[in-house]
């Protein structure tokens, strides 16, 4: 067997079986763009004219083939120690060169997908906190060369590290968190119901648009395909369409978690996380406690009855938008017990947090939440039915049962939404159902902005802003009063405290 270089100071290529993973992106890539047109083709094929398929299918693969190892042959990268930089060069008819500064690279994963698993590489995928997106994938090396390239991108000395030493300290630690399959059932069941439903709803939304293109660009009979589907839902009741969804929502949830967090498992590794997970997709990860910007944790009703905590590491990005492309660095953490759950804060934070003062919004937060969510849209729906659409009358006893339900979801959410301060920590708790605490340190706050409209300074009311490198933190309706000594302090401890917030 090949030993590998101590270092990387020269190109290399990627691992030879990598020109099967470049043929298997490529032939995805195109099946993926092209699957509805396909899928017509094929349907409406002259089978007669087998040869000429088989002939074309050939064709097509060598093209790919070609393309692929073309993809191979103009990937390098190496290490240039002396500059501090990794280099990767990529790129058949445009050349792209990419250069990343060591001491910006904010994650080194270590993936392995199911093409992979059976080729035998893996993918080193590099992450930077100055980039919304993922910098750059090395598709295909051996495992060895994985783990010494991830260690030497993410080690600040430059002396060298062996892969005997890599090997031994991965194996010798035992996890201190390890998920069973029981507990991402109970995870499945209990969790990311939103989520599953913007799943379905994307699937069907994509899946018309591309059954409507291939209906438009074949000219198919629309109104017959249409008395077709209007035929078949007639079969279908509401309630059991209701019913078909809800087992189809955790139907999902279940089967994500199982194949996303297979065989979790969370070990100490100096003073690092090192994470691993994955059924098919394994993926390895290195969390740094230092680089951790806001630990969140979150349960639902459900959940604390079976006392589990869903947590999630949010590490540095360029994007202010929590919901946005941020979440690319951010560290999920499945099913863990109140004891893990601590345990894990405790490395990440140094200390469990606890609290000294609790502030509650003011009651113009559950004001806002009336007005934007009872009786605007209440209004709106009960002029068009009265003025415009009378068809809507039919509908107009299901407000009922929203006003109660919007009611309900908004007194928890006034419940549960509070400031909770102390010297070394800041936590927003909030949401009425998955309840969500938000934990920053106040040396690792970069900006504070506060907002007040003209008519809440009698009320002594305050919009508050935390911004991190990971996002922003908001807390509407605060106390001016109450709070304005704790941004004083925080703007003191930012200025005072020497620790790097990287």
């Amino acid at each position: 067997m090949k030993k590998m270089e101590s270092d990387f100071s020269k190109p290399q290529r990627q691992s030879v079986k990598g020109i099967a993973i470049m043929f298997a992106d490529t032939f995805q890539g195109i099946i993926r763009a092209m699957w509805a047109p396909l899928l017509l083709i094929i349907y409406r094929f002259d089978w007669s004219k087998m040869l000429y398929f088989g002939i074309g299918l050939v064709v097509l693969l060598l093209i790919i083939g070609v393309i692929a190892y073309l993809k191979y042959t103009h990937f390098t990268f190496f290490l240039d120690e002396q500059k501090q930089e990794f280099v990767i060069q990529k790129g058949i008819i445009t050349k792209n060169k990419i250069i990343i500064q060591l001491s910006k690279i904010q994650q080194v994963n270590i993936n392995q997908s199911l093409v992979q698993k059976l080729v035998g590489v893996y993918s080193v995928d590099i992450d930077t906190a100055g980039s919304n997106k993922k910098e750059v994938s090395i598709r295909a090396v051996d495992h060895e060369i994985a783990q010494h390239l991830k260690h030497r991108l993410l080690d600040s000395e430059k002396e060298a590290v062996t892969v005997e030493a890599l090997n031994q300290e991965t194996t010798s630690n035992q996890p201190f968190l390890k998920i069973r399959l029981l507990t991402l059932l109970k995870v499945g069941l209990t969790s990311n119901y939103g989520r599953s439903i913007a799943l379905i709803i994307g699937f069907m939304g994509s899946l018309y648009g591309g059954f409507h293109d291939v209906v438009n660009s074949f000219e198919v009979d629309e109104d017959q395909v249409n008395g077709f589907v209007e035929e078949g839902m007639n079969y279908f009741s509401l309630s059991f369409f209701i019913f078909l969804i809800l087992a189809l929502v955790l139907l999902i949830n279940l089967v994500r978690t199982v194949v996303k967090y297979f065989d979790y498992q969370m070990t100490l590794q100096k003073n690092a996380l090192a994470i691993t997970f994955g059924l098919f997709a394994k993926k390895n990860t290195l969390v740094k406690p230092a680089k951790v910007q806001i630990t969140t944790y979150t349960q639902n009703y459900f959940q604390k009855k079976l006392n589990l905590f869903d947590l999630n590491l949010k590490q540095a990005s360029s994007t202010d938008d929590a919901d946005a492309e941020g979440k690319k660095n951010d560290i999920e953490v499945p099913g863990c017990n109140t004891t893990e759950r601590d345990a894990i804060l405790l490395k990440i934070l140094d200390q469990v947090p606890s609290f000294e003062q609790t502030i509650q919004p003011n009651y113009r937060y559950l004001i806002k939440g009336v007005l934007l969510g009872v009786i605007f849209p209440v209004s709106v729906v009960l002029l068009l039915g009265i003025f415009v659409f009378e068809q809507i009358q039919f509908y107009f006893p299901f407000l009922i049962v929203y006003v109660l339900f919007v009611a309900l979801l908004l007194f928890f959410k006034f419940k549960n939404y509070r400031l909770l301060l102390s010297r070394d920590f800041i936590c927003i708790k909030s949401k009425a159902w998955d309840v969500e605490h938000q934990i920053v340190a106040p040396y690792k706050i970069q900006g504070v902005t506060t907002k007040q409209y003209f008519w809440h300074t009698n009320a002594d009311v305050v919009h508050l802003t935390i911004h991190t490198a990971a996002g922003d933190l908001q807390f509407n309706f605060a106390n001016y009063s109450l709070l304005k000594p704790w941004i004083n302090f925080w703007l003191y401890e930012v200025e005072r405290v020497e620790r790097s917030w990287m």
